[in-house]
């Protein structure tokens, strides 16, 4: 199978855990035998229980034996059924609904995904999907037919981007958003995409959190953002299925397909059931702005205005977020803040790196007043800022 350099974001997970698979090395001889039987049955039931289950039923029984095979507990009730039924209904409706909205981008050797975002041929993606190129090859999910198309505009603070075919086909089908606010814990998703070069491949999990601000790791067209609100979801995304969509049961997208976990401990191995996708309310407002004016200057994301980086004390431990300079007329300058204040806590939230200042920001809303604690020759200062909006000239 042809190999593609496939655009996906990884970021560390959490410290290892501990648990059995730690504790295994050092179990007794005897009982890791028996447990290395137990993985090895249980690894292998998909198949050896159906040739287990045949030889059972054509062996003599005897005499009064009861059947294995018409045990009333072998079979699942009527409602059993009618449930299980339903549920694959529900997946196969979504399915049907908002895969031919999912589409296959390609730069390159680069591959990602993307969603059709309207009827004139505009198709939104993430800003690392489509890096610094300016064209691009589409294929939809009912065709095998490469599309042009050409990138309106990108927007890496909150790694988004939007492309347009340039001769949009008749019957394109826009994706339905879903209201973000009404996203919960527990509700089935679906994650679509082209994995690994796979298209139209879809996976299923469930919503794990809400609210989860995370940085990326640096990349082609993306300066490493970190984005506040995000969707996190057991439903496998792997290489490829950035840009994709991930919906619910009601057939609405409610994130873009935008990051999964890996495990440092592992050489980048990925994390098993831990992804994260754009909220579906950040999509349709940076969308609209980009195809509107091809820029966006309301991101909804609050902003000190200033240009900073991490700062080092003597002993060279990141110990602040120093300002390089400050934007005229934001809001740092309105506030006093001057280029080489070090900013240490914003409210209650200790600031010891330019990543925790952007982490901070990530989740709060412009407009809002926050107290800034920050160093100037030494001396602890604090002054009440009204947060700006993070935007582009």
């Amino acid at each position: 199978m042809r190999r593609h350099k496939e655009h996906s974001r990884r970021l560390p997970a959490g410290p290892r855990q501990t648990g059995p698979r730690a504790l295994s090395g050092r179990l007794p001889g005897a009982v890791a035998v028996v447990a290395a039987a137990a993985l090895a049955l249980a690894g292998c039931s998909g198949s050896s229980s159906s040739s287990s289950s045949a030889s059972a039923t054509g062996s003599p029984q005897a005499s009064g034996s009861p059947q294995v095979s018409g045990s009333p507990q072998a079979s699942p009730t009527p409602g059993q059924q009618n449930g299980g039924t339903q549920l694959q209904d529900a997946y196969q409706t979504v399915i049907a609904n908002v895969l031919p909205s999912v589409v296959q981008i390609t730069t390159g050797e680069s591959l990602g995904s993307g969603i059709v975002y309207d009827d004139k041929g505009d198709i939104v993606t993430n800003a690392h999907v489509v890096g610094t190129a300016t064209t691009f090859t589409v294929t939809l999910a009912n065709s095998t037919t490469a599309l042009d198309a050409t990138l309106v505009g990108s927007y890496p603070d909150s790694d988004l981007a939007v492309i347009k075919l340039s001769s949009p086909p008749s019957g394109l089908k826009p994706a339905s958003f879903g209201d973000s606010s009404k996203v919960q814990l527990g509700q089935i998703t679906l994650a679509m995409g082209s994995p690994l070069g796979l298209t139209s491949s879809v996976t299923q999990g469930i919503v794990s959190a809400v609210g989860r601000t995370v940085t990326e790791p640096q990349g082609p067209g993306s300066p490493g953002a970190t984005i506040g609100n995000m969707v996190q979801t057991s439903a496998a995304i792997n290489p490829g299925n950035s840009g994709g969509a991930l919906t619910n049961l009601d057939s609405q997208v409610i994130g873009i397909n935008t990051l999964a976990a890996t495990e440092p401990q592992t050489n980048g191995a990925a994390a098993p059931g831990i992804g994260f996708a754009i909220p579906a309310s950040t999509i349709t407002n940076i969308a609209n702005q980009l195809i509107k004016q091809g820029k966006v200057t309301n991101s909804g994301r609050a902003a000190l205005g200033v240009t900073a980086r991490t700062s080092f004390n003597q002993q060279f431990q990141p110990a602040g977020a120093v300002i390089v300079s400050v934007t005229p007329g934001g809001a740092a300058a309105s506030a006093g803040l001057q280029a080489g204040d070090v900013i240490t806590k914003i409210d209650d939230t200790q600031v010891d790196s330019l990543n925790a200042l952007t982490t901070a920001l990530a989740s709060l809303t412009p407009g809002r007043n926050v107290t800034v604690t920050y160093t100037r020759g030494g001396t602890t200062k604090t002054v009440d800022v009204s947060l700006g909006e993070l935007g582009t000239p």
